[in-house]
């Protein structure tokens, strides 16, 4: 059924619980919705008597195993799958989204930007962390001398469940964005979307459920009033939450929070500024992308963007300029209305109590100083309807005095920004300072000095900061966009916390531990293989004999962590180094010249190259027939510590480090500790071999 189709205005819309879709049978207590442009019934909400305990206890015990049955990149890869059933079905949510006063260019933002953020987050995920359940955060530390005891930092998945509060504006990225890392990690999600567009949200769920793709008890959803949700949780649990800094604060003090360790964060207010350089004057292409910028901001989601342009700082003598530039861009960009008309680019704010909201914020504005310059609810709505529409015109303020209070401590959220002007870089660092912490700032120059000064004043406040200029004016995703490879959030009003950021977001769902003990321990713990830890070697004899197999003989059903092949030596000779510089054109001095490599400390005379004694190294180890190993993708961390000179010999270890086999593909990637010794058993260099082994050998089919 189509998620258009569940809804009906006259029933109380149900909520998704352990499972099963609940419903209220006699609320006492019940909250009507309203189309935002005709202010039509839309839905009621109520959640009297609903089992909020049974709910969290759901997610710890069935979602926690369900989602604990799978690996990261098999979770990950659901991900994708999720959204591309979403991708076929948006059109419904397109639909219900009208009713909240969103375009629809709107839906792009919110609908398709947060499908795509399912997707970001199942490429990162399958790319950038192990096909596994624990991530090894940092390199190994040695603890004693002789390697017996070593400690390093792993990431293991909460316990509990992620419960995630989110606001009215973006009912699906603003749920998806959330629900795509603690997913990942392995962590159900508890969501409660706001009242006002709940409805857009409970779509999204009832489409993600019927999919199948959904593990038992990974998604719960409470349409309404979350009652004591915050009593039941603890330190196993993880509480996100976007909206006011008010109701943050409430959340923040919370018992639970406070004594009980439930890790939370926050993305709260921010009054976020653009800032015109001293060099974007008007008629430069900065300062058109500039207007460009500020006007999108105003008018995308009708100006209801957490990263919405507040505060537009410029110099003082451009002021007039860019005040008259926004006025007549807004004038033909700005057409107000119902979203389903043709022609309307800016819909209704979320509700008639938003709409009173930003009203309220633009009298307080203007009775400390402000300026109406454009828009204002004097200026009306246009075609719009006012007495049943939420809706409030494009609106832009100028302040004689830039550091009034009001304008860096009130926000009007909707199409509102006040134009503020500064006397030097040192001034427009100063006001956007005074916004007491924002989720992200534009600085538009095209002067490197100038924004090296920006970001070293105004980074410390901010989570964000796009630099934009002529360069990448057309390229640039724009100053309200946060990116899933990015993080999202900012310090002080903005709430301190940090969403999005690829696999750092998944990070927050996860318990970082120092692991230490012996090397096969580790080994176990981690699933990577450690120096010092048991080994199954093979060796050019015992190959040769048919006692032991080439671990490049090896499929990955075959292969295991610690499968280890152990060269002969190989004698290096001065006709080999000068050869190889010959060959190579690298004629570096500590190759070719005896006394200046001699007069060097770090070499006893003339040495190898460094690239001769890797490319050697395959040599040692490579088994040459067709087989399991496809490819040589690449090496990484590698590090030179003891010179070779002629009549050295180097021999080379390589180990089977790290196994990752791909949940799509025939074969999987391996990673291979690579060790060089010399004939003193000293160790020359290291580092990883990457490799593609297929999953079977010969080839099935």
């Amino acid at each position: 059924m189509p998620a258009s189709e569940t809804l009906v205005p006259t029933e109380i819309l149900p909520s998704l619980i352990r499972d099963a879709w609940w419903r209220p049978e006699n609320p006492e207590r019940v909250t009507e919705v309203l189309d935002a442009s005709t202010g039509e019934l839309v839905t009621r909400i109520s959640t009297d008597g609903i089992d909020v305990a049974g709910a969290v206890e759901h997610a710890r015990t069935y979602g926690q195993q369900s989602l604990g049955e799978m690996t990261i990149h098999q979770r990950a890869l659901r991900l994708k799958e999720i959204a591309q059933h979403l991708d076929a079905h948006k059109e419904e949510l397109y639909e219900l989204s009208d009713k909240t006063g969103a375009t629809r260019k709107d839906h792009l933002i919110d609908v398709d930007g947060g499908i795509g953020t399912l997707r970001v987050f199942s490429s990162k995920g399958r790319k950038e962390l192990p096909n596994a359940n624990v991530i090894v955060d940092g390199e190994v530390e040695q603890l004693s001398r002789d390697g017996s005891f070593l400690g390093e930092h792993i990431y293991t998945r909460l316990t509990g469940v992620a419960v995630q509060i989110n606001a009215f504006n973006f009912p699906v990225w603003g749920m998806l964005e959330k629900f795509a890392p603690s997913f990942i990690a392995g962590v159900p999600s508890l969501v409660k979307p706001a009242t006002q567009t709940a409805y857009v949200a409970q779509a999204c769920v009832r489409l993600m459920l019927d999919s199948g793709l959904l593990p038992e008890g990974s998604l719960q959803l409470i349409a309404g009033s979350a009652r004591d949700l915050l009593d039941h949780l603890d330190h196993r649990d993880h509480l996100a939450f976007t909206g006011s800094a008010t109701t943050a604060q409430l959340l923040r003090s919370h018992p639970q929070v406070q004594n009980e360790g439930v890790r939370f964060t926050a993305e709260t207010d921010s009054l976020n500024a653009a800032i015109l350089g001293p060099d974007a004057a008007p008629g430069t292409e900065e300062f058109d992308a500039f207007i460009r910028s500020v006007t999108l901001e105003m008018t995308a989601k009708a100006g209801q963007k957490c990263t919405a342009v507040r505060r537009t700082i410029v110099p003082s003598e451009h002021v007039d300029a860019v005040v008259a530039a926004l006025g007549e861009r807004l004038e033909s960009r700005a057409v107000l209305g119902d979203p389903r008309d043709e022609g309307t680019t800016m819909g209704a704010l979320a509700s008639k109590d938003q709409q009173a909201e930003v009203a309220k914020a633009v009298r307080i504005l203007v009775d400390s100083g402000g300026t109406v310059r454009v828009g204002g609810e004097a200026s009306g709505t246009g075609s719009a309807d006012a007495k049943a529409g939420a809706f409030y015109p494009a609106t832009v303020l100028s302040f004689a005095d830039a550091r009034t209070p009001e304008v860096h401590s009130v926000e009007a959220f909707g199409p509102v920004t006040s134009v503020l002007g500064y006397a030097d870089v040192d001034d427009a660092v100063e006001l956007a300072a005074l916004g007491g912490g924002s989720l992200v700032a534009t600085v538009c120059t095209h002067d490197p000095q100038i924004a090296v000064d920006f970001a070293r004043g105004i980074g410390s406040h901010h989570g964000r900061v796009l630099f934009l200029d002529r360069d990448d004016a057309k390229t640039s995703t724009g100053h309200g966009s946060p990116l899933p490879h990015l993080v999202h959030g900012g310090p002080g009003r903005a709430g301190g916390g940090e969403e999005l950021g690829g696999v750092r977001a998944v990070k927050h769902y996860m318990q970082r531990t120092a692991v230490q003990g012996s090397p096969d321990l580790l080994t176990g713990v981690t699933g990577i293989w450690h120096r010092g830890a048991q080994a199954n070697t093979a060796t050019p004899v015992t190959v040769a004999e048919g006692t032991a197999v080439h671990p490049f003989r090896k499929s990955l059903a075959e292969l295991r962590i610690g499968d280890q092949f152990a060269s002969d030596l190989r004698l290096v000779t001065l006709e080999d180094i000068l050869a190889f510089a010959e060959s190579t054109g690298d004629t570096f001095y500590a190759h070719t010249d005896e006394e200046a490599a001699m007069a060097n400390p770090f070499f006893p005379r003339r040495v190898a190259h460094g690239y001769l004694l890797v490319s050697w190294a395959a040599g040692l180890f490579v088994e040459p027939a067709p087989g399991p190993v496809l490819a040589n993708t690449g090496l990484d961390n590698l590090s030179f510590q003891v010179p070779v000179t002629y009549d050295d010999s180097i021999r080379v270890t390589l180990t089977a480090k790290q196994i990752t086999a791909r949940e799509t593909d025939d074969y999987g990637e391996v990673r291979w500790d690579t060790v060089l010794h010399n004939q003193r058993d000293e160790v020359v260099a290291t580092y990883d071999v990457l490799t593609r082994v297929a999953k079977a050998w010969p080839p099935q089919g």
